[in-house]
């Protein structure tokens, strides 16, 4: 089933009219806002080096799960 998503505010202008499927191998800077020294950081902290990396983290799936669920219990 195609999906279709408007990712252009969240990414690089480089990156924006890559498909998914390369989206996910693509280096975490790609995210807008994200800069080649925070990648590095993200890097060396956690090993992150790509988006698929920082979506399967655990520690950032974590503070997913615990924003979400804080704003279901308010």
């Amino acid at each position: 089933m195609p999906i279709s998503a408007d990712m252009n505010k969240v990414l690089d202008r480089d990156y924006e009219d890559m498909d998914m499927k390369r989206l996910v191998d693509a280096p975490v800077e790609a995210l807008a806002g994200v800069s080649q020294s925070d990648a590095e950081m993200l890097k060396k902290a956690f090993g992150i080096k790509t988006i698929g990396d920082m979506g399967r983290n655990k520690y950032m799936q974590a503070a997913y799960a615990i924003v979400h669920l804080s704003e279901a219990c308010k």
